[in-house]
């Protein structure tokens, strides 16, 4: 233990900017928690009072930006961004496919497989989950740089995330 304090004559050195380094670092990790927090409030509030689930907004935005890239989707390919099973991805597809959201497609080559499409591609995504509009819209105060390194540093908490109980 001696040797560690004695060692350790960095920790006695820090200057006005190495704590000011160190606060903004502990405001990050806490801006994340306080996101998570958020996230499982608003997810429990969808459950019971918002329309669709979160998986169902998660599915939607998937399908659009797929079909907007040119890249047709199968229920699998759904089942398989939003890492649920297919059976699940099923109910959630029917249920935005009655709500006029999406349809379905045959496969030209498959005939037991179908495409998801957007039914109405000209359709508001924003009004089906305002709050990715909002921070998209967000996002665009940013500068090029703060935005990469935003981008990079929720990317190491979501594959830390991801990672978690594996």
């Amino acid at each position: 233990m001696t040797d560690i304090v004695e060692n350790d004559t960095t920790a006695n050195d820090t200057t006005a900017s190495g704590t000011d380094a160190t606060r903004a670092k502990v405001d990050a990790a806490r801006s994340i928690e306080r996101l998570r927090l958020a996230e499982g409030r608003l997810a429990r509030r969808r459950q019971n009072e918002c329309g669709p689930s979160e998986n169902a907004r998660a599915a939607t935005r998937f399908i659009f930006d797929m079909s907007d890239q040119g890249v047709a989707v199968t229920p699998t390919d759904v089942a398989e961004h939003l890492g649920i099973s297919t059976p699940s991805v099923t109910g959630i597809l029917n249920r935005l496919h009655t709500g006029g959201i999406i349809t379905f497609l045959r496969h030209p080559d498959d005939g037991r497989s179908k495409y998801v499409v957007p039914l109405d591609r000209d359709g508001d995504i924003d009004g089906i989950d305002p709050l990715t509009a909002q921070i998209r819209g967000l996002a665009d105060t940013l500068t090029a740089d703060q935005a990469a390194a935003v981008a990079a540093f929720i990317d190491l908490v979501t594959d830390a995330v991801d990672d978690e109980c594996r």
